[in-house]
């Protein structure tokens, strides 16, 4: 399996047997041009939107005709196992910024999470509704999100074997949220790639976790 960061909270998974995956993808020049990350090239078999904001839910410039799944629920998509979390996108239960929506998808027996733009800490409940987790998709920028200080507490929650970092602040984005960097401060096993895709197996996921900090393709 192959997991490649766009930018943002928008990934590319592609599974051993080519079916590709797409995870919030994002309008490039939204927000009045804050956010400039390239426009996402790849044809998609499934696209997961978290929540319908435009950072997130870009889902007509992508090519092709993909499937779009939204929404709390398990379901199978292309032999895919997706399960979806209903969170919210702030700490007043969704009244400040709506609904979010976590998926948790087995891709090649991995058990990839992508907690889109979740802003609140989670409960034992909903941790266990997840359920177990091999890869985390994190938001760590804050402002918007979850910031340093919990998301490394969802991660203690949650003890999946990688974490990837997404929705903090680069060149491309003009948010006013904080770098990668404040979630990275006094952890260990971190790892920066210099790239923007990284492959995986099951049976050589590390056995003490991993932070693996992408570079943004786009």
């Amino acid at each position: 399996m192959k997991i490649k960061w766009y930018g943002h909270a928008a990934f590319l998974i592609t599974s051993d047997q080519g079916i590709k995956i797409i995870l919030d993808p994002y309008e490039p020049g939204a927000f009045g041009g804050q956010l400039s990350y390239g426009k996402i090239p790849d044809q998609a078999d499934v696209v997961l939107v978290s929540h319908d904001h435009a950072d997130h839910n870009d889902t007509k410039s992508l090519p092709g005709s993909p499937q779009v799944v939204k929404g709390s629920g398990s379901k199978t998509v292309k032999g895919i196992i997706v399960k979806g979390v209903a969170t919210y996108h702030d700490p007043s239960k969704g009244s400040e910024r709506g609904a979010n929506t976590i998926y948790n998808l087995q891709v090649d027996g991995i058990q990839v999470c992508h907690l889109g733009d979740l802003g609140h800490g989670l409960s034992e409940k909903e941790v266990k509704e997840i359920g177990p987790v091999d890869i985390l998709l994190l938001p760590v920028g804050g402002f918007f999100t979850i910031d340093a200080k919990e998301a490394s507490r969802i991660v203690d929650q949650i003890k999946p074997k990688v974490v990837i970092p997404m929705h903090f602040k680069t060149e491309k984005c003009g948010f006013p949220i904080a770098s990668v960097d404040d979630f990275l401060k006094g952890k260990s096993g971190i790892k920066r790639t210099n790239t923007s895709e990284v492959t995986f197996q099951k049976e050589t996921l590390p056995q003490k976790m991993e932070i693996i900090v992408l570079e943004h393709a786009l």
